[in-house]
């Protein structure tokens, strides 16, 4: 009896023990789940415009709607976000992430890692430039109304309360700018006439007056279509047109005049003329901003020699290709004739055909067809042209992903082989892919949707710039019949390298200039000896000094995505595949490479 009643003691102590530990995880897993999604809801809730774009119906994740307005500058503002990022990691020191499961301590460790390089870049006050020539907000707002989706009445009206915001949201902007120009840090002579003289085209008062405006038009489409949908009524579609033709006259187009006037007369106030080197603290400010863009962990000395590196290997490559396309054809290839004879056109049949070609190297979408994906293709409006990219994907709210969008802007985009992998690169398998993917895997795992608040563009513009490098081998196979020695094979090639060859040299002159202080007139020489005319040298140059790091998104990020690859390839052996280690990027989701290197390595481990 004695040794029963102390084997019968032991299994309750042992199962008492059990209990606590079971249920101390839980109460770590629900304090984690609870703090993340009030983090995710209270942030959106300050951004009203964010929150559209982030869901399309919030109420379904505890948001109730309120008074839309953008959100405003201050100092007081940056106090708030700093304290904010500080508090939330305090709570989450609280917690204890090995009690947490795979996918949420993973939430965990970006979360930690991202609410701490936030924090380090509070010591760089005044070195951002919201109202940059070459992707400043007074360029990108005016995109975003027009890409508004009005899905309901109150869509509409939450659209005209942003709208009646503008005035008071760049108003912020200018106290921002002044307070840049009191530090010294204010923009160039040349920068302020630019932004003025885009906010004068972008705002432009007699298409307004005549009602040809993009943010009219537009606004009119979007109402038609609710009320072909019985929506709102035609009265309403009325009334509508009319507040939002009284807000672009009275308060947007002011509000920009004023903004041009209010940088005018802070011309003078800029010290500096060239990069971030020039500048107390640039290259500190620039070294974070990189490893802020690229997700990397290389330090910039580092990065650089990656680059050169790269850069000469991927020279030999062309050389080699250019030897053999000589002997082939007896003449120097001819790019112009290629996209000439491309054979689709269209931009459903080319992402038709990349859907296609991508099944063996890519996995299915978890949960849905691909055919249930809908994406329209339009054209940016020929006002937005000069102010946007070649082409642009629009980002669907995370509950409701059918609904894509890609712009194209025809100015700058080609037909025939650079349309095929430009949508390649924006649609699939690029970045729609890549986000739909994602964000369905996250939905099943029922992760938290705290990481849409977490911008990774090392691993976004890294995996669209990776698939885009895989597009060209899909057009040799569209262009050489399966042949991948032909003439039109090796000219797909050649074209990938060039464009590869390219980008990499705009990223060294990216940290030339920003980081060890090359003259304006180096960067100049190296492009028009790359081959660029003067004129687009000196633009170049211009986006270069304008938006730093910019293009070492991309490159950085898919280089550190090609490194990653090929750690894959060694941890898994004769596992590996594109397929699995596609599979693995999508569903670890955007994220720094230094925790995706940890999670491949455990992964690894776990398969043993």
């Amino acid at each position: 009896m004695k040794k029963r009643r102390s084997l019968l003691f032991a299994s309750l102590l042992l199962l008492l023990c059990l209990s606590c530990f079971f249920f101390s995880g839980q109460a770590d897993r629900i304090a984690f789940r609870r703090l993340t999604e009030s983090f995710f809801t209270q942030s959106l809730k300050q951004d009203p415009l964010s929150l559209h774009f982030t869901l399309a119906h919030p109420e379904n994740f505890g948001i109730s709607s309120a008074a839309s307005a953008l959100p405003v500058y201050s100092p007081d503002s940056t106090s708030r976000t700093e304290e904010s990022c500080r508090r939330m990691l305090t709570r989450l020191s609280h917690i204890r992430p090995a009690r947490l499961k795979e996918e949420e301590r993973y939430t965990y460790d970006l979360l930690c890692s991202w609410l701490k390089n936030r924090l380090e870049g509070q010591a760089f006050s005044f070195y951002e430039e919201p109202l940059s020539p070459s992707s400043g907000m007074h360029c990108e707002l005016p995109l975003l109304f027009a890409e508004y989706t009005l899905r309901s009445d109150a869509d509409v009206q939450s659209y005209l309360s942003l709208l009646e915001s503008v005035a008071p949201y760049l108003e912020g902007l200018m106290e921002y700018e002044t307070q840049k120009a009191q530090a010294g840090l204010f923009m160039t002579d040349a920068d302020v006439r630019t932004v003025t003289a885009q906010c004068d085209a972008i705002l432009d008062q007699a298409s307004l007056s005549s009602g040809t405006h993009f943010l009219q038009t537009t606004f009119r489409e979007r109402l038609d279509t609710l009320l072909q949908d019985h929506l709102i009524t035609p009265a309403q579609e009325e009334q509508y047109l009319s507040e939002n033709d009284r807000l672009l006259m009275t308060v947007v187009l002011p509000a920009y005049q004023k903004l041009g006037d209010g940088l005018t007369l802070l011309s003078g106030s800029g010290q500096y003329e060239d990069g971030l080197a020039g500048m107390p603290d640039g290259r500190a400010y620039y070294a974070w901003l990189t490893a802020s863009s690229t997700g990397s962990c290389l330090d910039m000395d580092s990065m650089f020699r990656l680059l050169q590196k790269t850069f000469q290997k991927k020279f030999k490559e062309f050389k080699k290709l250019l030897q053999e396309y000589r002997a082939q054809t007896g003449s120097d290839p001819d790019p112009a004739l290629l996209s000439e004879s491309f054979p689709l056109t269209e931009p459903e049949q080319i992402l038709k055909d990349l859907q296609a070609r991508m099944q063996a190297d890519f996995p299915a979408f978890p949960r849905i067809a691909s055919e249930d994906v809908g994406c329209l293709v339009k054209d940016v409006d020929s006002a937005l042209e000069p102010f946007t990219s070649p082409a642009f994907y629009m980002s669907p709210p995370i509950d409701d992903l059918t609904h894509n969008t890609i712009c194209i802007n025809r100015s700058s985009t080609a037909e025939g082989i650079e349309l095929y992998t430009t949508l390649a690169h924006e649609g699939y398998p690029g970045h729609l892919y890549q986000t739909v993917y994602s964000s369905l895997y996250a939905s099943i795992q029922n992760d938290q949707p705290v990481r849409e608040l977490l911008f990774y563009g090392g691993y976004v513009e890294g995996w669209a710039y990776y698939t885009e490098r895989i597009s060209y081998e899909y057009a040799a196979q569209l262009l050489s019949n399966g042949d991948p020695d032909s003439p039109a094979a090796l000219l797909c090639r050649m074209l990938s390298l060039q464009r590869d060859l390219q980008i990499n040299l705009f990223s060294l002159l990216d940290i030339s200039l920003h980081y060890y202080g090359a003259p304006r007139s180096d960067i100049l020489r190296s492009l028009t000896s790359f081959g660029l005319p003067e004129e687009n040298a000196l633009q170049i140059y211009d986006y270069l000094r304008t938006s730093p790091a910019s293009y070492l998104k991309y490159y950085v990020g898919y280089l550190e995505m090609t490194a990653l690859r090929e750690r894959a390839r060694a941890l898994w052996g004769e596992s590996f595949s594109l397929q699995r280690f596609h599979r693995f990027v999508l569903e670890a989701g955007p994220s720094d490479f230094p925790n995706l290197v940890r999670r491949l390595k455990s992964r690894s481990l776990d398969a043993f």
